[in-house]
């Protein structure tokens, strides 16, 4: 405790002797762990706001479309085109181990009428089960049952811009009912309010819910579409592992290519959007655009490295014929290389906190005020800190080396004789 008493007693001296020169040093690695940890930070906020935006669609999603064949397959002509069928879905159901969640999903438009006003609106018809793999928050009432998709059951979900259109700022909507094409709905569920940046077929908060059975009997696609029973629009699944999504994505293309009969090396006969794959490729962006951005704060760092070093070097300079004086008096090398290492290590560790504490106080101020889902804050996670303390570390050993060599090997009588 003594020791380390004198060590901080000495880097006050230091500073005192030259303040200038001080306070531009430590405001240089200040600077350069600040720049580091916002930075890191930043792209660890940026990544948090796309994941944020991913999941107002859903975790591990990915987005099945038909599309048009371009390869031979079968005696089928190139350019033949897929629509896809529930009897996919029931296939990936039972034969598509990978996969942990599949749904189908048919689109269509209603004519929606209520007691109070009425409108146009696109309509989905899916499966119960379907919250499980989209974000369809609930605020008031509840999702259909199972019991109720399967039998058909002429209830629906609505979201928050369709019950403002609908029944305006009114309250208690679930129960009430609804004209869809002539159809008497019951309302059931009305969406929670969400932030939604990204979608395949329009905003939530804009769509009504069936069942799919009550879509397919009473809102079917239009003839031009070549309706045929069990037509989809999209089918929607989950992988069962992230480290398996590509395999369940070749075993999803598998099953379906063997039911319409075409090349599941056709890259045009599907459409898939895998939010998993986009994750990945944002990520990747973010973390080199960090990287990047942390290198140039690695070099702030450096060049305050070389101001600890300039202010030992002074040090040892006017300390000269103490340094003497002590070898005099039995202080071997180790402990004078031991004290100027330690002395500018603490000078720089210093810095590096009061650099580090800005950095978490504008973050946490972050905090208190609302930010944008796609910019959450600045995160300052412990893994940024310890990568920024690690190059403090190398950088202050470094730059302290040289300055407490120097006055360790100054002999005593050599050190004696400096008059400065």
């Amino acid at each position: 405790m003594t020791y380390l008493t004198e060590l901080l007693r000495q880097v006050m001296g230091s500073l005192l002797r030259n303040k200038l020169r001080s306070f531009l040093t430590m405001a240089g690695i200040a600077w350069g762990i600040t720049s580091i940890v916002l930075i890191a930070a930043m792209g660890d906020g940026f990544k948090e706001g796309q994941h944020n935006n991913m999941k107002s669609l859903g975790e591990n999603l990915v987005i099945v479309f038909g599309g048009r064949t371009e390869l031979q397959a079968g005696g089928e002509r190139a350019g033949k085109r897929i629509r896809l069928n529930y009897s996919d879905v029931i296939n990936i159901r039972q034969e598509a181990y990978l996969v942990r969640l599949v749904a189908a999903e048919l689109q269509g438009n209603v004519k929606a009428t209520s007691p109070h006003n009425s409108g146009s609106f696109d309509t989905s018809g899916v499966e119960a089960h379907f919250t499980q793999i989209r974000n369809i928050p609930i605020g008031e009432g509840r999702f259909f049952t199972e019991n109720e998709e399967k039998g058909g059951e002429r209830v629906c979900v609505i979201g928050g811009a369709v019950k403002k259109q609908l029944f305006g700022m009114r309250t208690g909507i679930t129960g009430q009912k609804l004209s869809l094409n002539g159809f008497p709905y019951r309302v059931i569920g009305v969406m929670a309010d969400k932030q939604q940046n990204s979608s395949y077929s329009g905003l939530d908060e804009k769509k009504i819910w069936l069942p799919y059975t009550a879509m397919t009997r009473d809102v079917p696609p239009p003839a031009p579409r070549f309706y045929s029973p069990g037509l989809l629009d999209e089918i929607l699944y989950q992988p069962k592992s992230l480290s398996e999504y590509e395999a369940a994505q070749r075993q999803v293309k598998a099953i379906i290519a063997r039911a319409h009969q075409f090349n599941p090396a056709d890259q045009s006969a599907l459409g898939m959007w895998d939010t998993v794959e986009d994750q990945k490729q944002v990520d990747g962006i973010f973390d080199s655009m960090t990287v990047f951005l942390a290198f140039i704060g690695l070099v702030t760092l450096s060049l305050g490295g070389v101001g600890v070093m300039n202010i030992m070097l002074v040090t040892v300079s006017e300390r000269t014929r103490e340094i003497g004086l002590r070898k005099a008096l039995g202080a071997t090398r180790n402990r004078i290389l031991t004290d100027f290492l330690v002395e500018g290590c603490v000078l720089a560790f210093v810095s590096g906190v009061v650099g580090w504490s800005v950095a978490f106080g504008l973050s946490s101020s972050l905090k208190l005020v609302k930010m944008p889902d796609m910019f959450p804050g600045l995160p300052v996670r412990a893994e940024t800190t310890a990568v920024a303390f690690g190059f403090l570390t190398l950088i202050a050993i470094v730059s302290s080396l040289i300055p407490a060599w120097k006055a360790a090997s100054l002999t005593p009588v050599e050190a004696l004789r400096d008059e400065r």
